[in-house]
């Protein structure tokens, strides 16, 4: 039996590290260590303690949830963060924060008026996430305990795979989820600004964390990084992420290719979905579309590179070897629909490599 995942709480609110506690009891695999009502303690407590995860409020009186993980990952401790996060403007900025500063995930606090709604709500999300950590905490094992016997869900060695014949990128499509915003922190500022292709982002979250993401991305990248309004004209030379809520579909109205933003229903639960995007880009450029799956959970982009590989395109897939969660890539290796597997500090160049390359 695996060991269970062993969790301090974090916030400075006794009400809510109480609701936390009380929740987790009913989460299986789950040891709650102990409870910190500020940031200065949880470093005291996960020096003593040493867990695996943290559930760490982003707001506290003494030392914020990001000066925390900071000061983690300056002590090098291993135990990983689990944003709480507040329904407000400033609360998602801090949060896109956190998860650039390498938070594993985060949730958002319930915030309605049923208390046992609330409660409800919080042990669903705590439960998903939990689940994504441990299958985390597995693969990392795996990587560091070589001597175990390879299992059929191993991942393939890193590997590059040759176009199709007469393939020329016209659109980038990048898809990704748990994991995200560190994975596009580092590939995206690989591009450079006179990218010759406009380049579409599906990365899984809610309305309010999308835009916060775009601009700190934006900060950090060559190319213009953009969220996606209804109606705007792709342009080479751009980045645009569809917008938590929202999915993201391309049109081809009067010789240029618009971005519709759409309230269809979420696919694999979610709201961009990857297929969804995918599927449109496959549409609106047949046979040149190159797609990138970066970590994160579930299967979702799957489909979708399914339709671009069949058309001609070109699909890359993130090696699990630094992936947080090794699920919508491993997806896409599994049914082989991946021409070349990368680890993600060289996905950036082999994707620039092979745009310019067909592109003459």
């Amino acid at each position: 039996m695996e060991d269970p995942v062993r969790i301090l709480v974090v916030d400075d609110s006794a009400l809510y590290r109480q609701l936390v506690r009380n929740v987790l009891r009913d989460v299986s695999g789950v040891e709650v260590v102990g409870a910190a009502k500020g940031g200065q303690e949880a470093l005291e407590l996960t020096t003593q303690f040493d867990p695996d995860l943290l559930t760490l409020d982003v707001h506290m009186p003494d030392i914020d949830g990001i000066h925390v993980l900071r000061e983690l990952k300056r002590r090098r401790v291993r135990s990983r963060a689990l944003m709480l996060s507040s329904l407000t403007a400033n609360g998602a900025q801090v949060t896109t924060d956190a998860l650039l500063e390498g938070a594993f995930d985060f949730i958002q606090k319930p915030g309605g008026p049923n208390a046992e709604a609330n409660r409800i709500a919080l042990r669903e999300s705590l439960t998903e996430k939990i689940a994504a950590f441990r299958a985390s905490r597995s693969r990392r094992r795996l990587t560091v305990l070589p001597s175990r016997p390879v299992e059929t869900s191993s991942p393939p060695p890193a590997e590059e795979g040759v176009a199709t014949p007469g393939f020329r990128c016209e659109a980038l499509v990048v898809a990704t989820s748990t994991g995200g915003p560190v994975a596009l922190r580092e590939y995206l500022p690989g591009l450079p600004a006179d990218l010759p292709v406009p380049v579409f982002v599906v990365q899984h979250m809610p309305a309010q964390y999308t835009g916060p993401l775009a601009e700190r991305l934006n900060q950090a990248c060559p190319l213009e990084v953009l969220e996606a309004v209804d109606g705007m004209a792709a342009a080479a030379g751009s980045v645009y992420i569809a917008p938590g809520g929202k999915h993201l579909r391309l049109e081809r109205r009067m010789g240029k290719v618009r971005l519709k933003l759409t309230e269809d229903p979420p696919e694999h639960g979610c709201r961009p979905a990857a297929d969804y995007l995918f599927r449109s880009a496959a549409e609106t450029w047949p046979g040149r579309v190159m797609a990138v799956v970066l970590t994160g959970m579930g299967r979702d982009g799957m489909q979708g590179c399914r339709q671009i590989r069949e058309q001609g395109g070109y699909v890359f897939a993130q090696h699990a070897d630094g992936c947080i969660v090794y699920g919508m890539p491993k997806a896409v290796i599994d049914e082989k629909l991946a021409h070349s597997v990368l680890p993600l500090d060289k996905l950036a160049a082999a994707t620039v490599q092979l745009i310019r390359r067909s592109r003459g």
